[in-house]
C-alpha cells in the first residue's frame, strides 16, 4: 500500500511538472507570434499583400500564427470563427480581436492581435490601412466601440 501512495505521489508530481511545461511550452509560442507580428512594425498596409513590401490585417495574423505552427485560415471573417471565442473580461496576449466598421454604407472586417495588457491598457498590433503596421490602444473609443468578436487559438 505504501509503495502505491509513493507511486501515486510521484505520477502526480510528474502531472503538475508536465503541466507547468506545458504552459511555458504555450507562452513561449504566444511569444513568438507576437514577436513574428512585431517583426513587421512599419510595413506598408496593401490589400491583399502578404510580404514586408506591404501586408494586410489578415495576412499578419495568417503569418505571425503559422510561424510558430498553426495553420490559421487567410481572411479576418474566417479568422473570426477560428478558435475559441473569449470575452473582454478573459482576453490575454495572444488572443485575436476582430473588428466590424461601417463606412459610407459598407461593412469591413479588420483583425488584429493582442500584445500587451497594462492595467486598464490593452494593446494589439495591426495592419492599419492608413499606417501600415502599428501597435494601437484597443481601449481607445475608436477601436473601443467596433469591437466585434475576440478569438483564441493558442
Amino acid at each position: 500500500m505504501k509503495n502505491i501512495l509513493l507511486l501515486l505521489i510521484g505520477l502526480g508530481f510528474i502531472l503538475v511538472g508536465s503541466v507547468s511545461a506545458q504552459s511555458k511550452k504555450k507562452e513561449r509560442r504566444i511569444s513568438d507570434v507576437i514577436e513574428y507580428a512585431e517583426s513587421y512594425k512599419g510595413t506598408p498596409y496593401l490589400y491583399g499583400g502578404t510580404t514586408k513590401k506591404g501586408i494586410d490585417c489578415s495576412a499578419l495574423i495568417q503569418k505571425s500564427f503559422s510561424s510558430a505552427g498553426y495553420d490559421v485560415p487567410r481572411t479576418s471573417a474566417d479568422q473570426s470563427k477560428y478558435g475559441k471565442k473569449v470575452t473582454w473580461g478573459s482576453i490575454r496576449p495572444g488572443d485575436l480581436v476582430f473588428f466590424k466598421f461601417k463606412k459610407k454604407g459598407e461593412k469591413w472586417y479588420h483583425s488584429g492581435l493582442i500584445t500587451k495588457i497594462s492595467g486598464e491598457k490593452i494593446y494589439f498590433i495591426h495592419a492599419s490601412s492608413s499606417q501600415g503596421v502599428v501597435v494601437s490602444e484597443l481601449t481607445s473609443d475608436y477601436y473601443k466601440q467596433n469591437v466585434k468578436a475576440f478569438r483564441r487559438v493558442i
